[in-house]
């Protein structure tokens, strides 16, 4: 197929990467000229740089983003140089990025009017899913026009499942995210309350992952980013506070309490001032060890009586 994607990454580019193998024909654009030059010439002809969003769909039967936020994809889509300007009739666009629903809807319907369709189908599975061809997909869009882009999915992904219609996706990456961003807060205060017990976080880690309250967070954050010290996760803290926000809005949307979240939003944020701009989604465990005064480090210690 003729495949435009825009948005090269540390999500995008593994993704990129993975289509052109299975022989699909790329047509890229990014921000950063230099990395899709540099994507472009590490994977070959008939691989190219676009210099427009327009310039993508044009050359184009499905293009995939990659971006930020909901904003970012309809300007994309929909500006004067915009994927609509240069859209073939039929063609999709396939985003995986994380955004607002009600901004999908309405990106989709704009899409629509200019006889192109959109499937919305943010991924789950981090850098490393992405790298190896492991991300997890959430699909909203026509039964339809999933069939027609679920050949991609598969190539990039071990897991696709279609939530309903347009949105639907990206409404349940914001609920998945706000989940995980609960999760992660509530770990790191745990294994520092158990620190200061005096117990080794490592053991507890270990005692979690075979416990029922271990999580897909025991099993990949801690002992790979925090008890290392490196807090080095790829995924921007700044980009999960974006979607707890997401996820906020569409309980009130929806009309359902959800105390927790609001909470939990509360201390995302404290730990994104205290952290700065481009910092790593790890530096919440950080934030949390500031507060007490206890790293989470390897190892007990006695405590006093």
């Amino acid at each position: 197929m003729d495949i435009g994607f825009i948005g090269l990454g540390v999500m995008g580019a593994p993704m990129a990467t993975h289509l052109a193998k299975a022989g699909h024909r790329l047509t890229l654009l990014d921000r950063d000229v230099d990395a899709a030059q540099r994507l472009a010439a590490t994977l070959g002809a008939p691989s190219r740089v676009a210099a427009t969003p327009r310039e993508v769909a044009a050359a184009s039967e499905v293009v995939i983003t990659m971006l930020p936020n909901g904003q970012v994809v309809q300007q994309v889509a929909l500006d004067d140089d915009g994927l609509v300007q240069g859209w073939r009739a039929g063609s999709i666009l396939l985003d995986t990025s994380s955004c607002e629903p009600w901004l999908t809807e309405r990106t989709g319907a704009a899409i629509a009017g200019r006889g192109g369709r959109m499937v919305d189908a943010p991924v789950s599975g981090a850098q490393w899913g992405a790298v190896d061809a492991q991300l997890v997909f959430m699909v909203g869009g026509a039964a339809e026009d999933l069939a027609r882009v679920r050949p991609l999915l598969d190539v990039m992904g071990r897991a696709v499942f279609h939530l309903g219609g347009l949105g639907a996706g990206h409404a349940m990456k914001c609920i998945n995210n706000c989940i995980t961003a609960v999760t992660l807060a509530n770990t790191a205060e745990g294994l520092v309350a158990g620190k200061r017990y005096g117990l080794d976080p490592q053991a507890m880690v270990d005692v979690l992952n075979a416990s029922t309250g271990g999580s897909w967070i025991t099993q990949t954050h801690f002992n790979q980013r925090v008890f290392n010290r490196a807090f080095d996760d790829p995924f921007k803290l700044e980009l999960m506070l974006k979607d707890m926000g997401i996820a906020m809005a569409l309980a009130r949307e929806t009309g359902s309490p959800a105390p927790l979240w609001g909470l939990g939003e509360q201390l995302w944020r404290m730990a994104d001032h205290a952290a700065g701009p481009g910092a790593s989604v790890s530096e919440l465990v950080r934030w949390v060890e500031r507060q007490s005064g206890t790293e989470l480090t390897p190892g007990a210690t006695p405590r006093e009586p």
